[in-house]
């Protein structure tokens, strides 16, 4: 069977939904399917036509389970051959769960820790074996999407068809990140047959609708097209808070024969949402409570994107490929947010309004032969990023507020001085060589190496950095189903904030070494296991308002166990644990050698379940799915002075089929609205807790 056609009758066409289902959010009926293929072959035919259906590299994916990559290595891989370890989150899974955000999304994966800042929801705060990647390690299509300062964006959960999460050092491939990981986006894209869903969200204070649509333009299937958008108007579980979205993604692709492939993507994505807030520690009020300012609590961005991803085979073993994006990000930010034990004594206030230029681009040529029976993949690429940022800033006080009675004074208590404006310019040039040789099918080595120049201009100063990182990796296929591999991998990362670090600033520099086994049964499932040593040099910590400091030197090891199973159209399951061991090694700053870093938790652990009892002719399909995620408990700074508790969240979920086409269901998260803290500012002494209990309710038709 042919995953694409000129023409696609009904027959053809149905047959092809069957197969990407999940993936297209396009629901077909089990037993007519299964009547239609019984007529055509007989059921070992029908094994022989599934298994011809490959799962693309970038998505979309036919169930929970991503069986191949280009995030680990840049290039379409089984996810078995790799050298390190990648996590796939599908659309099928985002869409189970009705992931409202990226850390949503990412909450139940091994190695990954989120939610660490609780109700501020400013950013998509994640981190990976132990370091944070919110600022440098959110990638979309392979490109980098950095927060600079304060001026950043956050992905839109609906507009993506998967998510990579790449752990460990990943510098030779992707240029400046975080030691720990990153999490690659992958957008929504063009399909060949004719697909579509409408939808309606409604909950406590949540409104929501949207379209996902596509299809052939032409007979010939040169030209697809599909439109992504999506409208909210929402509040979160805190009093004064929002979260309203309007989302706009149409994407065009171009295939004139089967060695080309053009795609162009745009997305208009407006979103005004809140600061954080938090209430003091001890004061037994409600955590919702708003102890800011209505007037002074937004955080509102208006991000434009325009990009493409082009490919070429030269049909001689010869492939190129570029992808690049142009971004302009529009940033209005106020808060006024406690800043002294007392809060009758005088609040903070802070208003920055930024603006951000970027314009990334990645060129990949690669070349694959055999030589003397050795196969031979190699990838040269040079990517050139430019980053532009500008903010304006004005920084006073607020008049004290009653915690039991507040009564909020508006603009005329609200005293604001102007502050130095932030302005910084950062070009990046990358070249890179990869080099995978796979010999008896049986040992795969991948070597690698890259060369970064950087040169950063602030307001006052220009910087000069440039690097050679290198990677090194061995894959043993033991099985054809079961692979055990090591590597050895490096970061390197200039300081975003170059200008508000204390002393001279150096790069962060991080080393990793990793073992690890792959094992994926008879069965769709992916089971995994890794672990790592993982050390990074001239870590930055936020001291204070416009403070930074590099605390020397932080190591984590830990292990990390995660598997996917998809056993059948029935019953899908994830489970992940991680263990780390975080140690600041070396702090000449504030003698913290030997302390866990804030933040880190040593145990982490997650299960979710979803099973489907299937319809008859009185009823329609009955999805239930049940989840459970575990965070242990975290030092609330580097001095290890106080910790916050573990906390364990439950999730739930209910869909069912109305007909063929219209379904509708049922999402909790935090089903028994657990009260938690995740964050302690020492300063003010105020706690920030994690949102409460949201009840979603989706009505979808599809087709």
């Amino acid at each position: 069977m042919k995953t694409s056609s000129p023409v696609f009758d009904a027959g053809s066409r149905r047959r092809l939904l069957g197969a990407v289902v999940a993936a297209a959010g396009v629901y077909a009926t089990a037993a007519p399917v299964q009547a239609q293929q019984n007529t055509e072959a007989s059921l070992d035919t029908m094994t022989v036509e599934a298994a011809a259906i490959p799962d693309s590299a970038a998505g979309p994916d036919s169930s929970i389970v991503a069986r191949r990559t280009m995030t680990g290595s840049k290039t379409d891989t089984e996810v078995l051959d790799l050298s390190n370890s990648v996590s796939t989150v599908t659309e099928e899974e985002m869409r189970t769960r009705n992931v409202q955000s990226l850390e949503q999304a990412i909450g139940y994966t091994a190695g990954v820790a989120v939610d660490q800042y609780g109700s501020d929801d400013r950013y998509d705060y994640f981190m990976i074996r132990g370091f944070d990647g919110t600022s440098a390690g959110t990638y979309r299509d392979g490109l980098s999407r950095r927060t600079v300062n304060f001026t950043g964006g956050k992905l839109e959960p609906y507009g993506l068809q998967r998510i990579d999460i790449l752990k460990g050092s990943t510098s030779t491939l992707f240029g400046l990140n975080a030691p720990g990981g990153m999490v690659n986006a992958i957008t929504k894209r063009p399909l060949d047959y004719d697909f579509g869903e409408v939808y309606t969200t409604l909950g406590d204070d949540h409104t929501e609708t949207g379209a996902d649509f596509g299809g052939p333009i032409d007979q010939a299937g040169e030209w697809t097209y599909r439109i992504t958008t999506k409208w909210q108007d929402a509040e979160l579980s805190a009093d004064e808070t929002r979260d309203d979205r309007f989302y706009f993604a149409p994407a065009l692709t171009w295939k004139p024969n089967d060695a080309t492939s053009l795609t162009l993507l745009a997305d208009y994505n407006k979103r005004r949402g809140n600061t954080s807030h938090a209430i003091p520690i001890g004061s037994n009020i409600d955590p919702e409570t708003f102890l800011g300012e209505p007037d002074y609590n937004d955080l509102d961005r208006f991000e434009r994107n325009i990009g493409y991803l082009f490919e070429h085979d030269f049909q001689n073993g010869l492939t190129f490929r570029q992808n690049a994006r142009y971004t302009h990000l529009d940033m209005d930010y106020r808060h006024v947010y406690l800043s002294q034990p007392d809060p009758r004594e005088g609040r903070d206030a802070y208003v920055v309004a930024g603006e951000r230029d970027q314009y990334v681009i990645d060129n990949q040529l690669q070349y694959d032969h055999v030589f003397k029976g050795v196969k031979s993949r190699t990838l040269a690429g040079f990517d050139y990023n430019h980053d532009e940022v500008d903010e304006r800033s004005r920084f006073g006080s607020a008049g004290g507020i009653d915690i039991n009675n507040p009564i909020y004074c508006g603009a005329s208590c609200v005293d604001l001085t102007r502050q130095p404006d932030f302005h910084q310019k950062q070009i990046a040039r990358g070249t890179y060589l990869q080099e995978e040789l796979t010999f008896n099918d049986r040992w795969i080595v991948t070597l690698g190496g890259r060369f970064d120049e950087i040169k950063t201009d602030t307001a006052d100063e220009a910087f000069s950095d440039n690097a050679f990182t290198k990677r090194a990796g061995l894959t043993w296929k033991a099985l054809e189903n079961l692979s055990l591999y090591t590597n050895y991998s490096e970061s390197f990362e200039p300081p975003s904030q170059r200008s508000l670090i204390e002393g001279s600033a150096e790069p962060q520099e991080g080393k990793q070494y990793e073992v690890g086994l792959k094992y994926r049964p008879a069965t769709n499932a992916l089971i995994t296991l890794a672990a790592f040593d993982l050390t990074q040099e001239n870590v930055i910590k936020q001291v204070s308002q416009n403070l930074y400091r590099q605390v020397g030197e932080i190591n984590v090891r830990g292990l990390e166990l995660e598997g996917k199973l998809a056993l059948n159209d029935r019953l899908n399951m994830t489970a992940a644990y991680s263990y780390w061991d975080p140690e600041i090694k070396e702090d000449g700053l504030t003698g913290n050698e030997g302390n866990r870093p804030m933040l880190v938790p040593r145990n982490i652990a997650s299960v979710w379940a979803d099973y489907t009892i299937p319809g008859d002719s009185a009823r329609g399909d009955l999805t239930l799915g049940l989840g459970t995620r575990f965070v242990g408990d975290t030092w609330i700074d580097d001095a290890n002075s106080d910790k916050t508790a573990s906390y364990t969240l439950v999730d739930a979920m209910a869909r069912y089929g109305i007909t063929d086409n219209v379904d509708l269901a049922v999402n909790v998260t935090n089903l028994f609205d657990r009260d938690y803290l995740t964050y302690v500012d020492n300063v003010s002494n105020s706690g920030f807790h994690g949102d409460g209990r949201s009840i979603l309710t989706t009505l979808r038709y599809h087709w």
